[in-house]
């Protein structure tokens, strides 16, 4: 395949000391149906510099000292050639028809511009089963994306498979870099004001649970970000407490799922605090969802 001068997209991959599971998601980058698009690696400061080969479509940027997975892709959306880009995680994989479901559905919507959007992730454990599907909402400019009242059988946990213009991500700030962890949902909590958000029922994103180290599954580093982003979005999340609340007990729920039982149930009461009926429906029904699994409260 020959290289693309002008892609219409380019997939930032950001990695670091992962050399086993890169290749398999470049690869899934590269096998795309849609061919008018740019891979770019930027290596993080690995202890040995990423070694792809040279290939047509592919480009690797070396970061000499590590910067985070924010900095990383930064500079990727910098050097990137596309009018659209998307990210990709180097222990995930897209599924082949990711770069064409998410631009066909961007041709096609009638959504107020300027537009993004996002399509559905699965979960995959080490056994290789699906045991967690997420697909997206869709929400016009000005709207709070994270935060909104959607559909409950829609979710807000696809953000990595975000395609948005190379422009609008750089006018509002690229990823904050401060963030080592929760980068996605501030990106989209600033993206959301300024860009409706499509959501497209497509499964095109699949994030693979292993043995290695996780960033998102680091509880300590999850708690400081957090602290960070309440104390960024201070102003808007006083003026909306029931937000606020959605927001804490989100966090909550995340840190249950981490076996942090004692920190989850400190969030609960602290989103019951924020607005006691709102937090005490959200905790019902997130009780409720776990019984009915068979899991317990």
């Amino acid at each position: 395949m020959p290289p693309v001068s002008d892609p219409r997209l380019s997939i930032i991959i950001p990695t670091r000391d992962r050399p086993r599971l890169l290749p398999l998601a470049v690869k899934s980058a590269l096998e795309q149906t849609l061919h008018d698009l740019e891979v770019v690696v930027v290596d993080d400061g690995s202890t040995e510099p990423v070694d792809l080969g040279e290939r047509p479509r592919l480009t690797v940027i070396r970061l000499s000292v590590s910067r985070g997975s924010s900095a990383a892709r930064n500079v990727g959306a910098r050097a990137a050639k596309g009018h659209w880009i998307a990210h990709l995680d180097d222990d995930d994989q897209l599924s082949p028809h990711f770069a064409e479901v998410s631009l066909n559905a961007l041709a096609h919507t009638t959504l107020p511009k300027p537009v993004a959007v996002l399509s559905g992730l699965e979960v995959v454990n080490e056994d290789g089963r699906v045991f967690q599907t997420h697909l997206p909402p869709t929400l016009p400019r000005g709207s709070h994306f994270g935060l909104e009242k959607i559909d409950p059988r829609l979710s807000f946990w696809s953000k990595n498979t975000l395609v948005v213009e190379r422009e609008v991500l750089m006018a509002i700030g690229g990823f904050d870099e401060s963030l080592t962890s929760l980068q996605y949902t501030d990106l989209l909590l600033r993206l959301n004001w300024e860009c409706s958000i499509l959501g497209v029922p497509d499964l095109t994103y699949r994030v693979f649970l292993h043995a290695g180290p996780q960033l998102s599954r680091d509880s300590g580093r999850r708690r400081a970000n957090f602290d960070r982003l309440l104390k960024k979005h201070e102003a808007f999340l006083r003026a909306h407490p029931s937000m606020h609340a959605t927001l804490v007990l989100r966090q909550a729920y995340a840190m249950y799922h981490l076996g942090q039982h004692r920190e989850a149930f400190v969030g609960m009461c602290k989103g019951m605090r924020l607005h006691p009926r709102h937090g005490a429906s959200k905790i019902a029904a997130f009780v409720w969802r776990k019984l009915l699994r068979g899991e317990g409260p």
